[in-house]
């Protein structure tokens, strides 16, 4: 049974129901469960990410058996999902793990302030409703599952003449659900994961969908269905299977970057020569297809089924490498002459990184800024007691370092309260 100390509401208090806020409530209960504790989240819906983003043809960019949780392993056939999919999946695993009547949806936390002498942390919050009533909350422990960007504001990429286009301007964030690109011309700016996701989403019903790109990518297409993972359920009881597939995923990221890391060469002749035998025939490699880092040095690009590669083929979409010079009221004018003419242009460019959720933090009242702060062990900030956030790893699955840091959590929590310290600290030596 979860108590909590007389003097605060919470034990502790999460903030955010995305893969990372739900994955610290299941291991909160699972191993701390004389702690209270409630989620905070400030959207209407569980899910994070995949509750705010809407644009069509939204999936993941890792593997479900590995960005899914470990507690509840994704049973599903495909590797990689569609957004309703994920979100549907999340929303079960909350109802399932009896995580859901802890929640506060709508919640916001706008500031938060230590206090030394009662080691509790006072939060400010905006609830929803029809007068946003600002509420106050006293606890022991803060864990942020915020994520890394803003929900509120997208990244805006400088691009000269961008306001006098006369068409639709749409950033990917924020997708209007009415609008309507049938037969028009898009052009898709950028050459992340959502580039190209969006570029075989919606060449079935546009005219054609070019991806504008400064450089290229590295693409790394996948069956929609793996023939081994296949061969292990029809073999295989269904628990053992399931580890058993989840266990070949994590591997076989974990092999991939390795050797990236160690025979870079190596891998991107393989990735460039796989790249060229999905293209059209008679087109080159380059400007469009050939990177200028080696693999994994950002991330890349998944293409399940080939997806990306068809629409090319079939001549429904093309890829065009350049620096914008300007844009006017319909067009958009390379450095090197060559012009685009769409009637919708989507700024896929990116998320504005946001540390804690744009949490105005404070110790003793005394306001301090987050990214100014060292981290321990990618949990904890330099001087900021019984605070705890979460980040994934950028070469696998988000969810293994977002689980990894939650047992991490659990670890120290059991250890304060089992020895009845007030708080825990990190500090530079």
């Amino acid at each position: 049974m979860a108590t909590r100390r007389q003097d605060a509401d919470y034990d502790v208090v999460i903030v955010g129901a995305g893969i990372s806020g739900i994955n610290f409530a299941y291991r909160l209960q699972e191993r701390n469960p004389e702690l209270s504790y409630c989620i905070l989240e400030g959207r209407h819906q569980v899910g994070g990410t995949w509750s705010l983003f809407q644009y069509p043809g939204i999936r993941s960019d890792s593997d479900l058996y590995t960005f899914g949780f470990p507690w509840r392993p994704w049973e599903e056939k495909q590797p990689i999902a569609r957004g309703p999919l994920v979100l549907n999946y999340l929303e079960a695993s909350v109802a399932e793990a009896g995580i859901d009547n802890k929640i506060k949806f709508n919640h916001r936390v706008d500031s938060m302030d230590w206090s030394s002498a009662s080691s509790t942390w006072t939060l400010n919050v905006t609830a929803g409703g029809a007068d946003n009533e600002v509420v106050s909350m006293r606890v022991r422990f803060v864990l942020l599952g915020t994520g890394y960007y803003d929900y509120d504001e997208p990244l805006e990429a400088r691009i000269p003449g961008i306001d006098t286009f006369r068409g639709a301007v749409v950033h990917p964030q924020f997708w209007p659900r009415d609008l309507d690109y049938t037969g028009k011309n898009v052009v898709v700016i950028g050459s992340g994961a959502t580039a190209v996701t969006l570029l075989p989403s919606m060449a079935d019903k546009a005219a054609h969908t070019t991806m504008l790109q400064r450089s290229p990518t590295n693409f790394l297409a996948l069956p929609k269905n793996d023939p081994l993972d296949k061969a292990a359920r029809l073999l295989l009881p269904g628990a053992l299977a399931r580890r058993l597939i989840r266990f070949r995923w994590i591997m076989s990221a974990f092999l991939l970057a390795t050797v990236c890391r160690w025979f870079p060469r190596l891998v991107r002749a393989v990735i460039l020569w796989r790249t060229s035998r999905e293209l059209p025939s008679g087109t080159g490699m380059k400007p469009h297809f050939t990177p200028r880092y080696n693999p994994w040095e950002q991330r890349m690009c998944i293409c399940p089924g080939g997806d990306f590669f068809r629409c090319l083929r079939a001549g429904k979409a093309s890829v065009e490498t350049g620096v914008i010079e300007q844009v006017t009221e319909n067009t958009i004018r390379l450095q090197s002459g060559r012009e685009l003419h769409p009637d919708i242009i989507v700024t896929a460019t990116g998320p504005k990184v946001r540390l804690a959720g744009g949490i105005d933090v404070s110790l003793d009242g005394r306001p301090v800024r987050v990214p100014d702060c060292y981290s321990w062990k990618g949990c904890m900030l330099e001087n900021l007691p019984n605070l705890f956030y979460s980040m994934g790893y950028f070469d696998t699955s988000w969810t293994l370092g977002a689980d990894a840091t939650a047992q991490l959590v659990c670890r120290l929590l059991n250890r304060v309260t089992r020895h009845g310290f007030a708080h825990i600290v990190p500090r530079l030596g």
